[in-house]
């Protein structure tokens, strides 16, 4: 009950991200679903994609030198209603280049929304309420990425319903936000980007970051055409997708515990090795039009793969003391933005030679690949003891959360460089 009391403040934020992550995720499986329909191949789906990224990455610049100059609640309000704008021109004006030009909006105004609630939470919450906030956090936002899924089935891609919907959840999340009373927080500080330090605090945690967005990001913004083409039908891809969700969520804090016990980069090894047999299986049964195969390794593959990113967060944290997590976490927003952008481009250019397949296979190649590198770091540099390592804690990386959160249970904490790995 005390915790309750304590949260409720809160709340009005809390609620304001919920909507905005069914808003945003809905539009992720709604823009290839009805690019599909307007007869756009799926490489120019894979440039439209790339393109929400590539907003993303420019917001987690400039987004920053708003809210200083604005502040939070006007802040918000600029990006809630450009991000409402967004899928109505979608709807009114279904050609590549709008959509391209739309897209890099949106990634821009979702940046923008994030770091507005985030930091707005990190400044306010107290050390002793820090973590539990954190898994609050963390549940809505699991439960509105599921949803978003979910909600494709409401109406057809192919009517402007839901481009409707997604317009009127963006506006919504205004209410909450501009009717809070919690006190807003001091101006927020822009995170520079540091590959050095970055790279001297963690290499495997660095590169898994990126290898983490040039996967991930094929996956939410080609996953749906896969799953079209290997014989599913609007629900059967709203399922598929809100499957590898699922088997994330499942198994997060398993592997996090897990990854307490031992050398976290033998943790990422065995989630890059399921991630790629699940990627090559995938492959090997999209042709099947067996809907409980798909489900089933879709949920092995999501277990594998979506619980990467935390172990690797978790493994640069290990390495780094006295100095402001926040800001190493605004390096890596930056660095998976690069891989989540240049990711659906290299696989919208496969598809020409390996089709719909080149979704899964991209991502079953790259994790192999880093699992020979994290194989490499491990024979040059030894574990760090276990006395040393910090708690893990959960992070969520999907399609819509498409960045370290800055609400870590750990961000009260200080972090400087320390030796490699």
């Amino acid at each position: 009950m005390l915790f309750r009391s304590k949260l409720a403040p809160f709340s009005s934020l809390l609620i304001a991200n919920f909507i905005i992550l069914v808003c945003f995720g809905l539009q992720g499986i709604l823009i290839p679903l009805r690019g599909g329909i307007e007869n756009f191949s799926a490489t120019l789906l894979g440039i439209i994609g790339g393109a929400y990224y590539a907003g993303y990455f420019w917001g987690a610049i400039h987004c920053p030198k708003v809210v200083q100059r604005s502040g939070h609640i006007r802040s918000f309000a600029v990006f809630a209603s450009l991000a409402s704008i967004t899928p109505l021109v979608h709807a009114i004006f279904p050609n590549e280049y709008v959509w391209i030009a739309l897209r890099v909006l949106s990634g821009y105004c979702f940046a923008g929304l994030i770091l507005v609630i985030e930091s707005w939470l990190n400044e306010q919450v107290d050390n002793e309420n820090r973590g539990r906030l954190f898994g609050t956090y963390l549940m809505v936002t699991l439960l509105s990425l599921i949803l978003a899924q979910l909600s494709i089935n409401l109406a057809s891609p192919a009517t402007m319903t839901l481009f409707i919907l997604t317009s009127i959840l963006a506006s919504l999340a205004l209410l909450p936000v501009s009717l809070t009373s919690t006190t807003q927080p001091p101006l927020v500080k822009r995170a520079k980007l540091d590959l050095k330090v970055l790279w001297s605090i963690s290499p495997v945690g660095l590169v898994g970051c990126f290898v983490v967005g040039i996967t991930n990001g094929p996956l939410w913004t080609l996953g749906p055409v896969y799953a079209l083409d290997a014989g599913l039908d609007f629900q059967g891809v709203s399922f598929f997708m809100a499957i590898i969700i699922i088997g994330g969520a499942v198994v997060q804090w398993p592997i996090g515990r897990l990854s307490d016990l031992t050398d976290r980069r033998w943790i990422i090894i065995f989630l890059c090795t399921g991630a790629s047999i699940a990627g090559f299986i995938l492959v090997m049964i999209s042709g099947m039009n067996s809907f409980i195969s798909l489900l089933g390794v879709a949920f092995v593959f999501g277990a594998f793969s979506l619980t990467l990113y935390s172990v690797c967060v978790a493994l640069i944290n290990d390495n780094a003391q006295g100095g402001d997590f926040v800001v190493i976490s605004s390096g890596l927003l930056l660095v998976y933005g690069i891989g989540a952008f240049l990711g659906p481009m290299i696989v919208s250019v496969s598809m020409l030679y390996l089709g719909t397949d080149a979704v899964f296979l991209f991502t079953a190649t790259v994790q192999g690949v880093f699992t020979l590198f994290v194989l490499f770091r491990i024979s040059v540099e030894p574990a760090m003891p276990a006395k040393e390592r910090s708690n893990f804690a959960v992070m969520s990386v999907s399609q819509t959360v498409a960045k370290p959160l800055e609400l870590d249970p750990r961000a009260e904490t200080k972090v400087k460089r320390k030796s490699p790995e």
